[in-house]
C-alpha cells in the first residue's frame, strides 16, 4: 500500500483496499482502490471502525439507480484525518472524527435559521459524487468509483467534505462512538428534537432496530410513561426492555390490527408514535394508533419499495400531525459533539446496540446477518496497519 502523506507535503493518491459493489446486491469484493487527494475544504480519513447501517443494505440493494456501480456503501464511521486540503483549518492531521452523511456549512439559509439539519450546501448526497465538484474521489484502473452520502466508509481511506465530519476526543472508543454518526443519533434526536417527548406520556415505536432502541432511550430518559415497541421478532422483547420499552406487541401473533390494541394500551391512543420500519404502509397504521387530537407520528425508515404514503384524510383532520426526521434533527457540528460527551457521561447508551464485532475482510456476512435480522449492528474493524 501507498504511504500516507505527511503533514509537511502535498498529499498524494493513496492505493488502499475498499470493499466495492458492482452491481445491485451483488456480494462486495475485495478492491484494490486509488483514493485522490483531498480538495478544498476536504479531508481525507483513514477508517478506524464503520458500522453497517439498514439504509446502506437498502441502497446496496436497490436497482433505483443502476449506473451508479461499482460503488463504495458505509457512512456511520469513526476514523483518524491523515490529511486536509486547500482551506481546511478546523481539522489537523491526526485528529480523530465522526463522519457524518449530512453536512453543515453554517452559512445557508437552513443552517442560520436554527430551524432545521437540512443544509443546502452539504444535504444528502444521492448521485454518487462529493459535494463540491460532483466527481468521484476513488477509481480502479482510473475508472471512477462512486460514493454513498459523500462518505463511503466500507475503504480504509475515504474523503469527506470537512463540513460532513465531527471532531472527536482521541480518547472516545471509535468502535463504538461511530454509531452516534447516524442511527444511534438518529433515534435519540426523533425522540427529542423531532417529537419533543413530553414527561408521563405514552409511546408506541414500530420496528426496533438501532433506531428503535434509541428512540425509546430518548423517550425513557424524557419521562415517558409507556413505551410500546412492535416488531414481529420476538428477540425483541427482551432487547427492548434495556432501552426502556415496557410492553411488547408482536403482530404475527396477534388476530386483530396492531392500532387496536395499542389503543386499549394508551385508553385512546398513544401521544407519539414512530415508524423506524421503513415500510410506507405502516405510517398509515402508525397514525392510527396516536390520539386524536394531539397525537404525533415521526417517520424515520427509509422505504424500500413503495415510496409513497397513503393515509385516510381523516386521520389528519382528527387532529393528528405526521412528521418527517432526518438525522433526529440534529446538526452534525453543533449538536454531536453534546451527543458524544453524554455517552463519554455515560448518560446514553451506545454500546448495547452493538451486536457484533467483524474484521473488515468478513463485511459479506455481516451483511448477511444484517439481511438475515440477526443482528442490530455490527462494527466493522479495519485492519490495523502502519502506513
Amino acid at each position: 500500500m501507498a504511504a500516507a502523506a505527511s503533514s509537511s507535503s502535498p498529499p498524494a493518491v493513496i492505493t488502499c483496499r475498499a470493499a466495492v459493489a458492482w452491481g445491485p446486491g451483488q456480494a462486495l469484493v475485495m478492491e484494490d482502490v486509488e483514493v485522490a487527494p483531498p480538495g478544498p475544504l476536504e479531508i481525507r480519513v483513514k477508517v478506524v471502525s464503520t458500522s453497517i447501517c439498514r439504509s446502506d443494505v437498502t441502497q446496496w440493494q436497490s436497482t433505483a439507480q443502476p449506473d451508479l456501480f461499482p460503488r463504495i456503501f458505509g457512512h456511520e464511521a469513526s476514523g483518524v484525518v491523515e490529511s486536509v486540503g486547500e482551506g481546511v483549518t478546523e481539522f489537523q492531521v491526526g485528529d480523530h472524527a465522526l463522519t457524518v452523511f449530512i453536512g453543515e456549512c453554517m452559512s445557508c439559509k437552513h443552517c442560520v435559521s436554527g430551524k432545521s439539519n437540512m443544509c443546502q450546501t452539504l444535504g444528502l448526497e444521492r448521485k454518487g459524487v462529493m459535494h463540491s465538484d460532483q466527481t468521484t474521489r476513488f477509481s480502479i484502473g482510473g475508472k471512477p468509483v462512486y460514493h454513498y452520502c459523500a462518505v463511503s466508509s466500507f475503504s480504509e481511506y475515504a474523503v469527506v467534505h470537512s463540513g460532513c465530519a465531527v471532531k472527536v476526543s482521541p480518547t472516545m472508543p471509535m468502535d463504538r462512538i461511530c454509531l452516534l454518526s447516524c442511527g444511534a443519533s438518529a433515534g435519540l434526536g426523533a425522540a427529542w428534537n423531532v417529537a419533543d417527548v413530553s414527561k408521563g406520556s405514552s409511546v408506541v415505536i414500530f420496528g426496533l432496530g438501532t433506531v428503535g432502541l434509541s428512540v425509546a432511550q430518548g423517550a425513557k430518559l424524557r419521562g415517558a410513561s409507556k413505551i410500546i415497541g412492535v416488531d414481529t421478532n420476538p428477540d425483541k422483547q427482551e432487547k427492548g426492555k434495556a432501552f426502556g420499552v415496557t410492553d411488547f406487541i408482536n403482530p404475527a401473533e396477534l388476530n386483530e390490527p396492531v392500532q387496536q390494541v395499542v389503543k386499549r394500551l394508551t385508553d385512546g391512543g398513544a401521544d407519539y408514535s414512530f415508524e423506524c420500519v421503513g415500510d410506507t404502509g405502516v405510517v398509515s397504521t402508525a397514525l392510527q394508533s396516536c390520539s386524536d387530537g394531539w397525537g404525533l407520528t415521526v417517520t424515520l425508515g427509509v422505504p424500500k419499495a413503495k415510496p409513497e404514503v397513503s393515509a385516510h384524510y381523516g386521520l389528519l383532520l382528527s387532529g393528528r400531525t405526521l412528521k418527517g426526521s432526518l438525522f433526529g434533527g440534529w446538526r452534525p457540528k453543533s449538536d454531536i459533539p453534546l451527543l458524544v460527551e453524554k455517552y463519554a457521561n455515560k448518560e446514553i447508551q451506545v454500546d448495547g446496540l452493538v451486536t457484533h464485532d467483524m474484521p473488515f475482510s468478513d463485511i459479506n456476512k455481516a451483511l448477511e446477518l444484517m439481511l438475515q435480522n440477526r443482528c442490530l449492528r455490527c462494527v466493522i474493524h479495519m485492519p490495523k496497519r502502519q502506513d
